[in-house]
């Protein structure tokens, strides 16, 4: 059921893909685009974990819900997930360039592999899947981009450099992008989510770490991922119609601080 029927946040008739669906932010982003009426297509690379959330949203909502499996930090696996896409919808009106990593290590330490693999998936398979997909929402004349950056595009950590650098580079990608497909009624931004409790942080994060991200937030505690979603609704609906080259911080305050 729609719950969100005849109010600007309505996504009856859209269609939407999420990168890094299969659990955490991505799973939450489709969850409420699923509850305001649109059909979503999942990704990411476990299929076992897709098959999972694919069933439960589609039980939760009555949308349509598919899953394609697929290596983001692959660029020749961001073009084939675009037009399997395409052939298994129909069409995309939402992408969300969700999939993301981090590998902590100090600029005297970082390997080349690591820096490469990072920028491939976190920066350069948005742009691939954006390519592929913004001509068909030009067509149509609408569409929605949604890059999900980082508060540590803002600030970071010294063992952070790649991490921070790849996500401080969306927010130029989206400025660009957002003035290139703005006439043809596409809105392009960015979400910059603070300490979310999802498996990455929680993996590669100290007991000591993941009490000090938390005690920063304004709120003084991490965000659950259920509270990035409405952004994203807001982001991807006629609600947020005017709303683009923009970054929409959801950091429970953590930015407000300055020591």
């Amino acid at each position: 059921m729609n719950r969100y029927q005849h109010t600007p946040f309505d996504l009856a008739g859209r269609v939407a893909l999420v990168t890094g669906g299969g659990r955490g932010l991505g799973k939450e982003m489709a969850r409420i685009f699923a509850a305001a009426g649109a059909d979503v297509l999942l990704c990411s690379r476990t299929k076992s974990q897709l098959e999972a959330s694919a069933q439960e949203l589609a039980a939760e909502s009555g949308r349509r819900i598919e899953y394609l499996t697929a290596d983001m930090a692959v660029r020749a696996e961001a073009v084939r997930l675009a037009q399997a896409a395409l052939e298994r919808m129909g069409r995309i009106d939402i992408l969300v360039s969700n999939a993301g990593h981090n590998v902590p290590q100090p600029v005297d330490q970082v390997r080349d592999e690591d820096w490469d693999r990072l920028f491939e998936l976190n920066v350069h398979s948005g742009m691939a899947l954006t390519r592929s997909l913004a001509p068909g929402m030009m067509e149509r004349r609408w569409g929605r981009v949604i890059y999900i950056s980082s508060v540590m595009a803002f600030g970071s950590t010294p063992e952070r450099p790649a991490y921070s650098a790849s996500k401080a580079a969306l927010l130029g990608m989206v400025k660009a992008n957002a003035l290139r497909l703005g006439p043809y009624g596409i809105t392009v931004n960015c979400l910059a989510p603070g300490p979310f409790a999802t498996e990455m942080p929680m993996k590669i994060l100290t007991a000591e770490q993941k009490a000090v991200f938390g005690e920063r937030s304004a709120v003084k505690r991490w965000g659950e991922p259920r509270e990035l979603a409405p952004a994203a609704l807001l982001l991807a609906s006629e609600a947020g119609s005017y709303i683009t080259g923009s970054v929409v911080v959801v950091d429970g305050g953590t930015t407000a601080r300055m020591f």
